[in-house]
Formats: structure tokens, C-alpha cells, sequence
């Protein structure tokens, strides 16, 4: 399968448009105060502004060439655009367009000192890293860079001498040498970027390491951690999703699949307000633990998409890119949430972060078929409500627990019969650190099913997005002439879960909520927000 492209006309509009939010019940006070302080979390970007949170500065935003932090970390420069459309593919994304320098901070020192743990870690993950080249090139890397070094103390020390009273011979030979220098340090700072940008195009492949728990191997030596509820024993037979989507006048893919293609679908009549009831209890219930509501664009730059970590996938990838453009449609609200701070320094004490983003998610799905992917389960498009975390290294373990305790209280809030998993090495996408996935039982389809995951990516997307913290430590003052100092910054940790992906929960209600008689009972939480409606009735004919 090639990739996926999309072009956009441009069609003209003579009014304004809106998205409609559905809520049937009165918001609570404590979740206005949590809308209230959105503005406080999320402000335009500015050049040298800072951004308040409550009374003090939380966001202080800094230029994107900013050099890393003083951990002796080396920011790779990328410059890919040049004078020749050349075609990049970045997880997925496919453009023909000059793109913007962006630089990664990536820890190549540790990477060389550490070689045997990170070649077990990529060994570990089933991963194609090439650490041998990535170590090859950071190391030509530092030598030319002394070399550059060499050659500008030169050219200085030959500037210090031209200052002096000199016989013209001698001047004219400092002339001749320093235009030697001038030469060769032009063709060695060239040579220096290509080094750069191979460097970074080849460290890309390196994935985040992984948490010493974490069990080795493939999805099936992922480790239990949790289990709750039984499977409920059904006194009549058992329809899937699909038959009662038919049935109760629900769900319509042929009209879909005659109108998109394959993998598309029509919700209808009470489906429609169970998708409304869904995402709003589940933005009432996060937004109580102290979340910001978001929505977002759907529409990223690729180098978010590729600044989140994420890969060329080849045919298999899951983005589709839009024609001509260096744009894609997101996959998952983590990736613009994971935008909003780019390039800035939050304040210690704004930390953690906590976002509840809604969002439509349109994945290829490339490579899935048979009857396990078959009716909602795995779709083009859907809505979904991702929860994502940034926060400081030493609490980013904390709030993985906070996240998938989240998830299991809501799961367990709709009576579900899940298990939590912690997944194994082979499974984890190249930005986790470590991985939970939720498997609920879907009766229809006779086995459990992924309906939400939460990862701990450490650092690994933050010193690509530039996303830094400012200690709240005691102003330092230097020794020279009395000043100040402020304390370095830190790569801030970032952390990602899906509170509520609609497809597949309407999977599991509607297959577990069945009636004999063919109708399905709304779980007691979503009641409010559908109205009143407690039951789906078969629709007269």
C-alpha cells in the first residue's frame, strides 16, 4: 500500500462556522473554575513574553535556535530545505516543500558512554536503530568541531598579529594565511551542518529507553496488573455490535462505505447521543481531577508529528498527509497538546500540567483486516478524548499512576470487565518509556479488546519540542562583578492516555448492555447526558 495523500480544495465561505458541544446537564461550579483557569495555561506565543499562571510567571517563551541546557547536551541542527523539492517521509507524511530548522536535543555523550545498555534497550524492543552509525558520526561530530575550533583560533590569533606594525611582506603573508583559514573553515563548517543532519536523520531511530519492570519480549509476555470485574453470563444468544448497530437503526457502513470507502461509518438516532454522553461525562469526570478541557487542531505541521517521536512507517503508516503540503491529520490529540509549549520554558511551579483534549482522529489503519478489526473496532475516523501530563522528572511515575487510575475508574464507573496490562518491550511505541494498555471484554466479538492506553515518555518528546522547566531554586550569584544567576533548566517529562475512544467503548456497551429482546440498557453514569434515556428500544418497523 503507498501513501496515503489527500487534496484540499480551497471553498470559499460567506458565514461563520462552530462546533457544537452537546450537554445535557448543568456543569458543577468546581468545573467552571477548572474552564477558568484555561487562559492561565494557554496563551498566545509572543517573542520574550512571559505567560501568568495565577500570580506569577509560568511560560516564559524562548527562541527556537535557544542552545540546549548546560548538561553539556549537543542540539542537533536540522536544515532540510535546499533548492531541490526533495521528498521526506515522516511517519507517513509525505510533502515536497522546504521546511523549517528545528533542532532535538539529544544526549549523544550519554548514548556513546552508555552503549551496552542502549544497544540491550533497542535489542529489547525489536527496534532497527542504528546505534554503530549513530556512535560513528556523533564522534567524527566532535572531531571536526575541534578541528573547527582549531582553525577560528587561528584565524584569531592571525587577526591579533595584523594589528600591530608590520613590514609589508609580512603583512601581505598574514593576508595570504588568513584568507587560507577563512577558506577552509567555510568548507569545514559545511561539512559540519551535513554532519549535523545525518547525525540527527540517523539518531531518529533510537528509541526511548525502557523502565527496568517493564517484562522483555513480545505482546504476549506483556504482564497483568490488574483485572476487575467477570464476564457476564448472557442467557440467549449473543449478537455483536454490528447485528445490534443494524437492529436498533444505529450505526449505517453500507451507506458509509458507498460515500468514503471502507472503515467509514454513519451513527444515528440514539448512537449519536451516546457519543455526545460519552465524551461529555468523560470531560466532566477528568476535569474534576484538576484538567484543562481542550479541543484542537486537527490539522499539525509534520515536524510535530515528527517532534512527538513518532516514525517513518513506510507502507504501513498510520497518517494520512495532506497533498503538497508539509501538513497531516492527527492521529491522536497527543500530538498538538504535545505543540502548545513547544519552544518554551515553563516555571517549576506551574508544574505538573494536565490537559483533557477532545479531538476527530483519522488513522489509515494500513495492514489490519479479518474479522478481529471488522464493524467499529478499528475505523478511519473517530472522536476521542486523550488525557496528557507535563510535569517534572521525579513526578512523571506518579502521574502514569494518576492517568491509568483514571482510566480504570471510569472504565469500572461503566461496569466493564477489564484488565490492565503492562505491555511488553516489543509493543512500545519509540517515544514510551513504559506502556499500560486497558483490554475490555467484548462479548460480540468473544474476546478482550483495547479501548485505552497510557505511557510515561520521560523526556524523549520534550527535548524535541523544546519544552524546559526553570527550577524554583534560590537565585544564584556569581562571583563576577555580583550577578545573578538563574538556575538551569530541565527537559520537562511528558505523559499521554486515552480517556475515552468512542468507537470501541460503543463496541462494549452495546455488546455488554444487550437485552434479550434486542434492545440496550444505558449505563447509569451516561443517563444525564443523554437526556433521561435509560434503554434503546427496537425501532418500530
Amino acid at each position: 500500500m503507498g501513501l496515503h495523500t489527500l487534496r484540499l480544495a480551497t471553498v470559499p465561505l460567506t458565514f461563520s462556522t462552530f462546533t457544537s458541544r452537546l450537554f445535557l446537564k448543568p456543569i458543577p461550579p468546581n468545573t467552571l473554575q477548572t474552564l477558568g483557569q484555561f487562559s492561565r495555561h494557554v496563551q498566545p506565543r509572543k517573542p520574550f513574553l512571559v505567560r501568568a499562571f495565577s500570580a506569577s510567571a509560568a511560560v516564559q517563551e524562548t527562541p527556537p535556535t535557544q542552545a540546549s541546557d548546560s548538561s553539556g547536551i549537543i542540539p542537533v541542527s536540522i536544515c532540510l530545505a535546499s533548492s531541490n523539492h526533495l521528498t521526506d517521509s515522516f511517519y507517513g507524511c509525505e510533502f515536497s516543500a522546504a521546511r523549517p530548522q528545528w533542532k532535538a536535543s539529544i544526549d549523544f555523550k550519554w548514548i556513546r558512554d552508555n552503549k551496552e545498555a542502549v544497544e540491550i534497550n533497542i535489542k529489547n524492543r525489536n527496534s532497527n536503530a542504528d546505534l554503530g552509525g549513530v556512535i560513528e558520526l556523533y564522534e567524527n561530530m566532535v572531531n571536526l568541531q575541534k578541528e573547527v575550533e582549531g582553525i577560528r583560533e587561528e584565524r584569531n590569533n592571525v587577526a591579533k598579529k595584523m594589528k600591530g606594525k608590520l613590514e609589508p611582506s609580512e603583512r601581505e603573508r598574514l593576508v595570504e594565511e588568513g584568507k587560507s583559514l577563512k577558506e577552509s573553515l567555510v568548507t569545514l563548517e559545511e561539512d559540519l551542518v551535513k554532519l549535523q543532519d545525518e547525525l540527527q536523520q540517523v539518531a531518529r531511530s533510537i528509541p526511548n529507553m525502557t523502565h527496568p519492570d517493564v517484562p522483555i519480549g513480545g505482546e504476549d509476555s506483556s504482564a497483568i496488573r490488574k483485572e476487575v470485574g467477570s464476564p457476564r453470563e448472557f442467557t440467549f444468544p449473543i449478537r455483536d455490535h454490528l447485528q445490534l448497530g443494524k437492529d436498533l437503526d444505529l450505526i449505517d457502513f453500507d451507506s458509509a462505505s458507498e460515500v468514503s470507502g471502507s472503515k467509514f461509518f454513519y451513527l444515528k438516532n440514539e448512537a449519536v447521543l451516546l457519543e455526545m454522553a460519552l465524551l461529555n461525562w468523560t470531560l466532566s469526570e477528568v476535569m474534576k481531577k484538576g484538567f484543562t478541557p481542550l479541543t484542537t487542531p486537527e490539522i499539525v505541521r509534520s515536524s510535530i508529528v515528527e517532534k512527538c517521536g513518532f516514525q517513518p512507517r513506510g507502507d504501513n503508516t498510520q497518517v494520512y498527509s495532506i497533498d503538497g503540503t508539509d501538513q497531516c491529520l492527527i492521529g491522536t490529540a497527543e500530538i498538538p497538546v504535545g505543540g502548545i509549549h513547544m519552544d518554551s520554558i515553563l516555571l517549576e511551579s506551574a508544574l505538573p500540567l494536565k490537559y483533557i483534549a477532545f479531538s476527530h482522529c483519522f488513522r489509515t489503519e494500513a495492514g489490519a483486516a479479518g474479522a478481529a478489526t471488522k464493524g467499529l473496532y478499528r475505523v478511519h475516523q473517530f472522536s476521542k478524548a486523550e488525557m496528557f501530563i507535563l510535569c517534572r522528572p521525579e513526578d512523571s511515575e506518579t502521574c502514569h499512576d494518576e492517568l491509568i487510575q483514571i482510566e480504570e475508574d471510569l472504565f469500572t464507573s461503566l461496569g466493564l470487565h477489564f484488565k490492565t496490562l503492562d505491555m511488553a518491550t516489543a509493543d512500545l511505541g519509540a517515544p514510551a518509556y513504559r506502556k499500560f494498555d486497558i483490554e475490555a471484554w467484548m462479548p460480540g466479538l468473544g474476546r478482550f479488546g483495547e479501548i485505552s492506553s497510557a505511557s510515561n515518555c520521560t523526556d524523549y518528546q520534550s527535548r524535541r519540542l523544546g519544552i524546559r522547566y526553570r527550577p524554583s531554586e534560590p537565585v544564584q550569584t556569581g562571583s563576577k562583578k555580583g550577578k545573578a544567576s538563574l538556575p538551569a533548566t530541565k527537559f520537562v517529562h511528558t505523559l499521554n492516555a486515552t480517556a475515552c475512544a468512542v468507537p470501541r467503548m460503543m463496541v462494549c456497551l452495546l455488546e455488554n448492555y444487550q437485552q434479550e429482546d434486542g434492545s440496550v440498557v444505558i449505563p447509569e453514569p451516561l443517563r444525564p447526558f443523554m437526556g433521561g434515556i435509560e434503554l434503546i428500544k427496537p425501532k418500530l418497523r
